[in-house]
């Protein structure tokens, strides 16, 4: 199960997985700042040929045990991957898909509320380096044009959701992005919920993240017998962190034993 990429501590045992344990995975990846490298805006991330074929040809030797799990809505992640359909989770576990060929389901309605949603977008309207995502379950507030108001936005957004009359809001912080969203759904349960069905059921998922928002995911990998690494930092749970999202891209190339490939 060895394999040329080289992990960060606390990386140890386990080995990481490799080729010949995909037909008893079930690889599991965030997206953005995991296997994209972060954009100025989330419509300019670039998504290599190479990355796409190494996500098609282990989605086909995994027997479709391979799920992208984003914040992103999955009619965005099928845009972005086109025209690559993928098992996912969507809108940070909103939705889910289980197979490229079905239907999405929308696990949970929105429950922002149109107060929330008037207050937020007067906030950003205020400011033209602030780009909102409204994605029906979720709002995100993007400030990577202007990473120095981080603090005044959190304080500001934190202040909008103590006023709102709607319960069970939450408010995550993750790499330049806020976001707004029901405390009902996370990634980790959405994740829990997909191991249950074919063709995740009774294989040992691998999840790679980048920030907070994946905590949760993390959490609830050692009920399932999971493994989880993280990518640029070290976080709470992980078996291993990968350096960049190169390395992610180089290490899923690897899985395909294609080694050394520089367009990842």
């Amino acid at each position: 199960m060895q394999t040329n990429v080289a992990l960060r501590p606390p990386f140890g045992e386990p080995p990481l997985p490799g080729p010949g344990d995909l037909n008893a995975i079930a690889l599991l990846l965030d997206v953005d700042g995991t296997i994209l490298d972060t954009a100025s805006t989330p419509g300019s991330v670039v998504v290599t040929d190479a990355l796409r074929s190494s996500l098609e040809e282990l989605h086909a030797k995994s027997g479709g045990a391979l799920a992208l799990v984003s914040g992103r809505l999955i009619r965005d992640l099928d845009g972005l991957f086109a025209p690559l359909r993928l098992p996912a989770i969507g809108g940070h576990g909103a939705e889910m898909r289980l197979s490229g060929g079905s239907a999405t389901h929308t696990r949970h309605t929105d429950a922002i509320g149109e107060a929330s949603r008037k207050l937020v977008a007067a906030l950003v309207a205020a400011d033209p380096r602030v780009m909102l995502e409204d994605k029906g379950s979720s709002l995100a507030v993007h400030y990577r044009l202007a990473p120095q108001i981080e603090q005044t936005l959190r304080t500001k957004v934190a202040a909008i959701i103590a006023r709102v009359p709607v319960e069970d809001l939450e408010v995550m912080h993750g790499k330049a992005v806020i976001e707004i969203k029901s405390t009902h759904f996370n990634k980790g349960a959405a994740v829990g919920e997909m191991m249950k069905n074919p063709p995740f059921l009774h294989r040992r998922p691998v999840f790679i993240g980048d920030d907070t928002t994946d905590e949760s995911v993390f959490e609830v990998l050692p009920a399932l017998g999971g493994l989880g690494y993280s990518v640029g930092q070290s976080m709470p749970g992980t078996n291993g962190t990968f350096g960049s999202p190169h390395e992610v891209r180089s290490w899923l190339a690897s899985l395909c034993q294609r080694v050394g490939d520089d367009r990842q």
